[in-house]
């Protein structure tokens, strides 16, 4: 068995899209009735098509669960995120924790959570 994508609810698929390619750089691989396969696996799908499928509905900045990121430079994220007309809402400032990595928090514009942090350093 294998993992193949994680799916997410949105109310507004263009700006999903948007909010996802300008942010993280993830790419449309398919577009199909009410949902949209993007690149690393994160699969889009339109609220009122999973109203439909589980006879309810999402409950938006509801914490259960969160999509993680890392990326070198959480500062320059932070930059996009601020300055962008795409409205985010940050749970978590930018943190610098032990070992000097650096983690933000925040909502994509639908209610999702999402954790971005640099790497930790291996050896």
């Amino acid at each position: 068995m294998k993992l193949k994508n994680v799916l997410i609810v949105v109310d507004d698929m263009e700006e999903s899209i948007r909010f996802y390619k300008e942010m993280f750089g993830l790419q449309v691989i398919m577009k199909q009735e009410g949902n949209v396969i993007l690149s690393e696996g994160l699969v889009l799908q339109d609220a009122k098509l999973w109203a439909d499928v589980i006879g309810g509905y999402t409950t938006p900045f509801n914490n259960t669960t969160e999509l993680y990121f890392e990326d070198n430079d959480v500062e320059g994220l932070v930059d996009k995120l601020t300055s962008s007309d795409i409205f985010v809402r940050f749970q978590t400032e930018l943190t610098v924790l032990a070992g000097e990595q650096k983690m933000v928090r925040f909502y994509d514009p639908s209610g999702n959570l999402i954790e971005v942090r640099t790497p930790v350093n291996r050896r």
